[in-house]
């Protein structure tokens, strides 16, 4: 994973919220296509948390450890890079993995961001909604603008 800063108040970034649903992978197509429109940066940034006692499809009491949904969702990141990009990745792009809830973690991150991409549903949620929460909270309390992405 590159690393772009992002303490600067007048970063130019384009962020995008990655969680491996056909939502988010068309928001990272086109959070490449505004970067280079633009001469933006891109950072692709996929959120992970603890695991929980209702964690489902974990049976084994040793798929809980965090480092096993770690792993997986930097996994993930990894296979919906490659997914939507293969071999041509966008020359500015980065990556990050954080630790935590992700609309929190997404809204604080657009403090030093020019644009945050999230698709309009993600992997969670139910069918038929027009908005998935990530997205409905982004929407309500990002610090830059938001374009919410349909499939």
């Amino acid at each position: 994973m590159s690393d772009i800063p992002h303490d600067s108040p007048t970063s130019a970034r384009i962020i995008v919220g990655v969680d491996g649903s056909d939502h988010s992978k068309e928001a990272l197509r086109e959070g490449a296509r505004l970067a280079q429109a633009l001469d933006a940066p891109v950072e692709a940034i996929a959120c992970w948390h603890d695991p929980s006692v209702y964690a489902a499809p974990y049976r084994n009491i040793s798929e809980l450890k965090p480092e096993a949904f770690r792993a997986h969702s930097q996994q993930m990141l990894e296979n919906t890079l490659e997914e939507v990009f293969g071999q041509d990745r966008p020359t500015r792009l980065s990556t990050r993995l954080l630790h935590g809830r992700p609309a929190e973690l997404l809204v604080e991150e657009s403090k030093n961001a020019r644009m945050l991409v999230v698709g309009r549903r993600g992997v969670g949620g139910f069918l038929g909604m027009i908005l998935g929460s990530v997205s409905s909270a982004l929407v309500s309390h990002a610090h830059c603008p938001v374009l919410v992405v349909r499939r």
